[in-house]
């Protein structure tokens, strides 16, 4: 029987993946109507790339810019050494990673991979504290865009204690990897490199400067901001795809007599509608008043750009306040899409079996981030 289903492997995973397709979209389309359900895919993702996505691309952009200046002239060097102590104290990580927060706050989580092959920044972790770094740094990326996207809609205070939350969230999340990995493997308690000798510091302008301050500047600006269209091309299909779907299990009818017309945002309210029956978990936990906002964090999950998503479609409908912008920001700022990152962000450490552990360890610090979020925002309208 197992040879069977190996040599049909490829037959039956169409099979599989053709009645999974056909179990969510024919309920949706026997609901909605065909029509009205085509439409409405294409009008809720025609609205989301001129509405959302070229909005986010244009933060991209210009966080790109800045970005880029921080790096040219020192800022972001400044910005590691001021917190280098904490780095010790609060993560159990070296000083040097402090730039590694600095960087995926300014642009994604990637950035921390290219930081954590350089064996010259390798070199003054210990196993454990390196696979660590996959949590530390997803917690901060695409930190600016989200905090930047949630002032613009004009929940600045919101977004200052999301950040706060998100950084808890870090911390629970950057630790408990460190307790899981070296519980599993106590011999991770090693140098990463320890037959490499060590470095020397490299000489900031080793080669003179020729060019001006201006052309410098200049020069940093379009190349950061050029970076940013490219991050910001890379959101669009995660905010269509994702946001869509979501968005057609969160919304329901907008026809005025509560009948389906095909426009963008209608769907079939199925989240509320599961989310409603423990609506009070969330109640509790988070202060979330609608249990449409559920959607956020679970989106969240895959890419916190198609999250980001769904926000505007929740100021216009009344379920956004200060304190669900600041719990959505925390979430979305510490899970940062990391179940698609996180596996490929091991791999290329070549710490693959310990994906398990950096998904469970960041899943309860992103709750963690929410939580905190909410109690904060709760202990400052008190005064």
């Amino acid at each position: 029987m197992g040879q069977f289903f190996a040599k049909h492997r490829k037959t039956f995973e169409a099979l599989i993946f053709l009645a999974l397709f056909f179990a969510i979209f024919i309920p949706l389309g026997y609901r909605m109507g065909l029509k009205n359900m085509l439409n409405t895919i294409m009008q809720t993702s025609y609205h989301l790339l001129l509405e959302t996505c070229f909005f986010l691309m244009a933060i991209c952009v210009m966080s790109g810019a800045l970005g880029k200046l921080l790096v040219e002239f020192g800022v972001v060097r400044l910005l590691e050494k001021v917190l280098r102590p904490l780095m010790k104290p609060v993560f159990n990580l070296p000083g040097v990673a402090a730039l590694g927060a600095v960087l995926t706050f300014l642009s994604d989580n990637p950035a921390i991979i290219a930081l954590a092959k350089d064996k010259s920044f390798r070199r003054y972790f210990k196993k454990y504290q390196l696979v660590s770094l996959t949590n530390f740094g997803t917690a901060f990326g695409m930190g600016l865009i989200v905090i930047a996207f949630m002032a613009g809609q004009g929940f600045g205070a919101g977004a200052g204690i999301g950040l706060f939350g998100a950084v808890c969230g870090c911390i629970v999340s950057t630790r408990l990897m460190q307790r899981f990995t070296l519980k599993a493997y106590p011999e991770y308690d090693s140098p990463v490199e320890e037959d490499e000798a060590p470095v020397e510091e490299e000489k900031d302008n080793k080669k003179e400067e020729k060019q001006s301050t201006f052309i410098r500047a200049l020069n940093s600006i379009l190349d950061g901001g050029k970076t940013g269209v490219d991050l910001g091309l890379a959101i669009v299909p995660g905010v269509l795809i994702i946001s869509t779907a979501v968005m057609m299990m969160t919304f329901g009818a907008k026809g005025d007599s509560g009948e389906y017309i095909g426009v963008a945002y209608e769907g079939v309210p199925l989240l509320p509608w599961a989310a409603d029956k423990i609506n009070f978990v969330f109640d509790w936990l988070f202060g979330f008043k609608f249990p449409q906002l559920v959607a956020f964090p679970i989106t969240a999950l895959g890419a916190v750009g198609a999250a980001l998503g769904l926000i505007p479609e929740f100021i216009a409908n009344g379920f956004i306040d200060n304190n669900a912008i600041a719990v959505c920001t925390a979430i979305g700022m510490c899970w940062s899409g990391f179940l698609s990152t996180h596996t490929a962000m091991l791999d290329s450490l070549g710490y693959r079996h310990l994906i398990s552990k950096a998904i469970g360890a960041h899943t309860i610090g992103g709750l963690v981030a929410g939580i905190v979020a909410h109690f904060a925002w709760m202990l400052i309208s008190l005064f």
